[in-house]
């Protein structure tokens, strides 16, 4: 179907509605009327009904003293219903609170949206001195150890379809300026099977990084544990590798993944 075929069949309000909410979403803060009717190019009248409705349904919310809008609770009620629909959390959750356990070491799983890294499931460490990161947290997939092992499931051809410009955008000091230089270092990662970086996001915070499967062998999601550089020596981080492999291999395992599951057992055969 065509572009001016399907847009036949879309309903105008609808239309502006989620327009209105995606603009809230990608901007991260709240939003005066004028600005919002602004952003989403709609006429005043329109946007006004559009945002009544949408505030009346909760997915709005308006400060009583500023008259800024911003995200309302039913929003965020969508996102979690839909975070706590996905079998890789509901299969996870306890695998990495044992990882947690077993390591000391703060505990996630993540998948990719688009160019972001979702933090889907968290667990934290008792004495976390690591900024920590929520439930729904989005970072950028080039420059996070979770998002490069993220894209090693990728062709190369479904790589330049998400990065079509060569310049990376909103690169920092020590993440991948190019798409190349991306290139190349998901290269190594698919190679190696993991990501062990240091500091790549956040200064004094390494990383273990393990890719979790599901049943047809395709990259659902990683999981990980963050480990605090100036805590945990580099010769102790390589001897927490294997946790995370094996949490990664468990929930392979629990999606239907054989290939992961099968070393695992195989190991603790020998």
């Amino acid at each position: 179907m065509s572009e001016k075929d399907a847009r036949k069949y879309l309903i105008p309000g609808l239309e502006r509605g989620l327009t209105i909410l995606m603009e809230l979403s990608r901007n991260h803060r709240e939003m005066s009327f004028a600005e919002i009717a602004k952003r989403v190019d709609i006429p005043k009248a329109t946007a006004y009904r559009a945002i009544q409705t949408l505030e009346y349904m909760g997915f709005l919310r308006r400060h009583p003293t500023t008259g800024l809008y911003s995200l309302g609770v039913n929003v965020l009620r969508l996102g979690f219903e839909y975070v706590a629909s996905l079998d890789v959390v509901q299969v996870g959750q306890p695998v990495i609170e044992s990882l947690r356990d077993a390591t000391g070491c703060s505990s996630h799983i993540a998948i990719r949206d688009g160019q972001d890294v979702i933090y889907v499931a968290r667990v934290s460490a008792a004495n976390a001195t690591i900024r920590r990161v929520s439930v729904g947290t989005r970072l950028p997939v080039h420059r996070t150890s979770l998002g490069r092992m993220l894209l090693t499931g990728m062709s190369r051809e479904e790589f330049e379809a998400l990065y079509p410009d060569e310049e990376l955008p909103d690169s920092q000091p020590g993440a991948p300026a190019s798409r190349e230089a991306l290139w190349t270092l998901v290269q190594e990662d698919r190679q190696r099977g993991y990501v062990v970086a240091e500091s790549f996001f956040q200064l004094g915070i390494s990383s273990i990084v393990y890719p979790i499967r599901n049943a047809d062998g395709e990259i659902e999601a990683v999981v990980s544990i963050m480990v605090p550089v100036h805590e945990i020596p580099a010769e102790e981080r390589e001897r927490l590798r294997p946790n995370v492999e094996e949490a990664a291999a468990t929930i392979s395992g629990l999606l239907g993944y054989r290939g992961m599951a099968e070393r695992s057992e195989a190991r603790s055969e020998r």
